[in-house]
């Protein structure tokens, strides 16, 4: 029955996985021109804003014009044209014809000058279980309300100026502080429904139908993934949002704890450039395993001299948990989890009781009971 359930809501989009993927296809090997055009047009630095950065446009000739600022040229006797920003910029007919134009903005060939991508930090986070000797006490590191170092990037040049920091709801459910669920179990969900947009895309680059590559995805949704954790239809549609535009697996992981109310955002940098010019930033941030984590570690952090530099750098923030002693010195007293209350508060019993009974159940199973 609970198979049943999730393979339902996907079922709903079976036409759409299909229409989805097709416009992917189409828009990945339109997406490939070879000359683009940056330029700071509000004077901050950067080029990352709307309108600052372009796709050339082809020219009679086999020549490349930035878009941006262009202007059109003026018909002279004889029937040359001049252009109105300067006689140093030439003017030029589009390739499909039309009224000359001139741009004061050179275009830059990708090709020869390729763009320049910051790596992605991928931070795993502290293992769920280490080593243990005989008597069953861990020989690692015990950290509590441990976190992952994430980015999702808003809208620029590398995400077709979609905003993949966008949020996304709550689509993977607060454990409400449980010691059950684990950080690497809420970044498995985010990352189980990406998996199936991939599986979905790659089922229909395969030749599969339609129904065939939405049943790719929600199969690939359902491995793995406790249905109690996440919110299955606004997963599907998120799939669907993200196979649209041009967000990576860890934008879609960042989307989806941010939205969810589990992530600390650290600051923004620069993540891609092309001459020195940057036309992508990123947003750092530190995910956690519930809504309460977050809280304490945002309001914990600073009654500690240990986390003096507070997250650390922006580019590879320090999203660790507290050691016990650690955890054993935070006033509690001086923090204001009225946030995480009001929460607790707006679900109803038979929720809280329901949600306590599956998740025991999935203890009880996981240690073979």
């Amino acid at each position: 029955m609970m198979g049943r359930f999730l393979f339902w809501p996907s079922r709903l989009a079976l036409i759409l996985f299909g229409i989805v993927a097709f416009a992917l296809a189409v828009y990945a090997s339109a997406a490939q021109a070879q000359q683009i055009c940056a330029v700071d047009l509000n004077g901050n630095g950067d080029a990352d804003d709307a309108g600052e950065t372009a796709s050339c446009v082809g020219m009679q000739g086999g020549s490349w014009q930035c878009p941006i600022e262009r202007a059109s040229c003026a018909p002279e006797p004889g029937g040359a044209s001049s252009c109105p920003l300067g006689s140093q910029y030439a003017c030029e007919t589009l390739a499909s014809g039309g009224v000359p134009s001139c741009s004061p903005n050179a275009c830059i060939d990708t090709a020869a000058n390729p763009i320049e991508d910051e790596p992605v930090v991928d931070d795993p986070g502290a293992p769920a279980d280490g080593e243990v000797d005989t008597d069953g006490n861990c020989l690692g590191n015990i950290e509590i309300f441990g976190g992952r170092a994430l980015r999702c990037r808003p809208a620029g040049l590398k995400t077709t100026f979609s905003n993949c920091c966008k949020d996304k709801g709550k689509i993977v459910k607060d454990g409400m502080g449980s010691s059950i669920a684990s950080t690497q179990t809420k970044i498995a969900i985010a990352k189980g429904v990406f998996t199936g947009a991939q599986a979905a895309y790659a089922a229909f680059q395969a030749g599969a139908t339609a129904s065939q590559a939405a049943s790719a995805g929600a199969n690939a949704i359902i491995v793995g993934i406790d249905p109690t954790s996440i919110a299955i239809s606004l997963a599907v549609n998120v799939m669907i949002e993200f196979l649209l535009c041009s967000c990576d697996q860890q934008d879609m992981e960042t989307g989806m704890l941010r939205g969810s109310g589990m992530c600390v955002e650290v600051g923004s940098y620069c993540s891609s450039k092309i001459l020195g010019i940057c036309v992508q930033k990123s947003r750092s941030h530190c995910c956690f395993n519930t809504k309460l984590g977050r809280i304490i570690q945002e309001q914990g952090r600073p009654q500690l001299k240990s986390f003096a530099d507070g997250w650390g750098p922006v580019k590879t923030p320090n999203c660790r948990g507290f050691t016990p002693e650690e955890f054993q010195a935070l006033d509690f007293s001086r923090m204001d989890l009225s946030e995480y209350y009001s929460e607790v508060q707006a679900r109803a019993q038979a929720d809280i009781q329901s949600d306590m009974k599956d998740r025991i159940d999935a203890y009880m199973q996981a240690i073979g009971r």
